[in-house]
């Protein structure tokens, strides 16, 4: 893996999907794998009760700069702020608005909440660490 590190000041031209966050391993920040019951995280091999899982942001974005296009995603606590909010509370508020609603599909965001992420980011100038 390269390691060189910089910074580039970029465009966002779009987001790239719907599911901002994800659960995440508290070891490993790989994705845990959920059942109604339990969680697992196949990277580490951490385990728990599905109510104990966290969750973290992962914003998958196609940005730009004077020349190139590049999709990058952005992970991590770096997102609460545009959020107001942290991932696991976002969780709870869009599983409490899906249970209003009578969505069953718990990946799915409302799309008011879809819309003020596109709002927010796109057409948007950031300084991207990468």
């Amino acid at each position: 893996m390269n390691s060189v590190r910089g910074l580039l000041a970029a465009s966002v031209i779009s987001v790239q999907n719907s599911c901002f966050i994800y659960p995440a391993c508290q070891k490993c920040f790989s994705r845990l794998i959920l059942d109604s019951r339990r969680f697992k995280c196949l990277k580490c091999g951490r385990t728990g009760e599905a109510k104990d899982a966290s969750y973290r942001y992962r914003l998958s974005l196609k940005i730009a700069d004077t020349s190139d296009l590049f999709d990058i995603v952005v992970f991590g606590s770096c997102l609460d702020p545009f959020f107001g909010v942290t991932a696991g509370n976002l969780q709870r508020y869009i599983q409490d608005f899906n249970q209003q609603s009578g969505e069953t599909n718990t990946d799915v965001s409302p799309g008011a909440l879809v819309q003020a992420v596109e709002a927010c980011f796109i057409g948007k100038r950031f300084i991207f660490g990468l």
